[in-house]
């Protein structure tokens, strides 16, 4: 069984973390994604650690557990995009090639002519995806994006955080990059949407991604609630603004989560407590009765989560099917029975044989498969393979373009 999109092929001219992020996918799936990194650097995440993975097989030799993350299923090949050798090359790339990620500032790659107006006359039905912090239009189009900023320009942060009553309070960041993975992965999306349309007519075109864009749709119900209402949502720490119990509550030996999201599951977690007046107090009745008064019914439950341990109230929970959990580590996270079982932990050999860990792609398909047939690449690692076997060079012309290749 093959990957979906095996005879796909992808030049991925980004760093750091949404286009690399995409072009992973891709290669997951199926698709050869061949990578273009500066000669000598290449990605910025090469070099954002530690933590590094230090090669058993090669001492001295490392890899940042950040490029790890966002670049396995690729082969890199390292060309000098600013001499006009290294731009011959990368078009050479283009016109085998069916999709183009690249993540430069808007028209950033104009003057080399590999934006999607140069690429686009030597393969008419390229698939150019451009990720940016801003678009390619708009006031702020020339302005540096990074996932932090967004976060706080589109209400992320507005949202995430403990309550400013409470110690602790005030705007947070997310523990991931959620702008810049959400970006990567909704520029998947449209890619094969894009990829679907030219099967129908032929016809390649450019996708313009945005950072803040992104953030801005993935606001979802926080977004429409403020529009609906004209009411500014408020941080709630792990409290849920329309669905209580919806929370973390502290046990008698950590910490646990409640998610009860019906009637049907709080009059349950009521009976398994011992508790049946709260279920039957006209105010808790309903959920929203509930949220206007949660600030009599959470010093309730609050009282109740303090007399188990979380391994008792995981046990009581589940026995009385009210949703509930842990706050795990990533520790206790791969130690868990339903993680091992759906193995998300994977490792994938490089070609020296050496195992290196990876996390496993979410998507399980029931006729092709999901693929890990390439470890994330050494910098350069497959440049005279590339040239071989995509570009059909002989040595004598691989000479010819040696002085942009970094080696």
């Amino acid at each position: 069984m093959a990957g979906p999109l095996k005879g796909i092929k992808v030049l991925d001219l980004s760093r750091v973390l949404a286009g690399p992020w995409a072009g992973q996918c891709l290669g997951d799936l199926g698709a050869d994604v061949i990578k273009v990194e500066r000669p000598g650097a290449g990605d910025d995440t090469r070099s954002w650690g530690p933590p590094f993975f230090e090669s058993e097989a090669t001492p001295g030799e490392s890899m940042a557990a950040y490029y790890m993350s966002a670049n396995r299923n690729k082969r890199s090949i390292t060309i000098d995009i600013t001499q006009p050798a290294g731009q011959e090359l990368v078009k050479r790339l283009a016109e085998k090639s069916d999709i183009v990620i690249e993540n430069f500032k808007a028209g950033g790659l104009a003057k080399y002519g590999l934006d999607f107006a140069g690429l686009s006359t030597v393969n008419p039905g390229i698939i150019y995806c451009s990720i940016t912090g801003f678009g390619h239009t708009g006031p702020y189009k020339d302005r540096p994006g990074y996932d932090f900023l967004v976060q706080g320009l589109g209400g992320m942060m507005s949202v995430t955080g403990e309550r400013d009553d409470l110690p602790g309070g005030g705007p947070q960041k997310t523990g991931i990059a959620t702008a810049d993975v959400f970006t990567g992965l909704y520029g998947v999306i449209g890619i094969l949407a894009a990829l679907h349309h030219r099967e129908k007519t032929g016809e390649g075109q450019h996708i313009d991604m945005s950072l803040l864009d992104t953030q801005v749709a993935i606001m979802g119900n926080q977004a429409l609630g403020y529009i609906v209402s004209g009411n500014e949502p408020k941080r709630m720490g792990n409290a849920h603004i329309s669905i209580v119990p919806y929370q973390s509550f502290a046990s008698s030996d950590g910490h646990i989560i409640l998610a009860i999201g019906n009637d049907g599951q709080f009059a349950r977690f009521c009976t398994a407590v011992g508790r049946e007046d709260l279920s039957a107090d006209e105010r808790f009745i309903t959920n929203p009765g509930r949220v206007r008064n949660r600030d009599a019914l959470i010093p309730e439950i609050e009282a109740i989560m303090k007399t188990r341990t979380t391994d008792e109230w995981v046990a009581l929970l589940e026995a009385n099917t009210v949703p509930g959990g842990p706050i795990n580590g990533m520790e206790r996270v791969f130690e868990n029975e339903q993680v091992v079982s759906r193995n998300l932990h994977v490792e994938i050999e490089r070609a020296n044989g050496e195992k290196m860990p990876s996390i496993a792609s979410p998507i399980s398909y029931s006729s092709t498969k999901v693929e890990y047939h390439r470890a994330p690449p050494k910098l350069g690692e497959h440049t005279d393979e590339i040239l071989d076997q995509v570009l059909g060079m002989s040595d004598v012309e691989k000479e010819q373009f040696r002085s942009v290749l970094g080696d």
